[in-house]
């Protein structure tokens, strides 16, 4: 296992632990948990909501001044092609995804229009419902990141007149 960047005491414990899953995960793949890749997802973890690229520069600069938006961009591209994070399309943020242990997986997101609060799901049978229509179109879904927006239960209680 490769030995933890300077910058680990700053992330939340729940980060830390799902940091030292994605470098177990990364050392059985054979590719590795850069200080600058662990950065960057350790921002995204700690981030509570989804966050984009730029904000993701703007708070790594803090432990790197000299970061560049296409280091970021590539890092994104890495994490997400090892399943750590998901980008969500409608707010071009990305999210963590660790659960999984760092598989590929069909997940839903319901995003509130109202507090941009997102909630990741994964329902099998929303899954197997777009498989299905797919292949009913001679399409062979490998993947979906399905996104519904809405307004989520808190802000539905808040305005309850605002409506869906």
């Amino acid at each position: 296992m490769m030995a933890k960047a300077k910058t680990d005491g700053v992330f939340l414990e729940r980060t830390q632990a799902l940091l030292a899953r994605a470098d177990e995960l990364c050392a059985r793949r054979g590719v590795r948990l850069t200080d600058l890749r662990r950065q960057v997802l350790g921002t995204i973890l700690d981030a509570g909501s989804p966050v984009g690229a730029y904000d993701i520069l703007n708070r790594l600069r803090v432990f790197r001044p000299g970061a560049t938006p296409p280091s970021v961009y590539r890092t994104l591209d890495f994490l997400l092609s090892q399943g750590f994070v998901h980008r969500l399309e409608r707010l071009s943020a990305f999210v963590g995804c660790l659960a999984r242990e760092g598989e590929d997986h069909s997940a839903q997101f319901l995003i509130c229009r109202n507090c941009g609060k997102v909630l990741e799901l994964e329902d099998s049978a929303v899954n197997e419902a777009l498989m299905r229509a797919a292949r009913h179109v001679g399409f062979a879904m490998r993947h979906a990141t399905v996104e519904a927006e809405g307004i989520c239960q808190a802000c539905a209680v808040l305005k309850p007149a605002a409506g869906v």
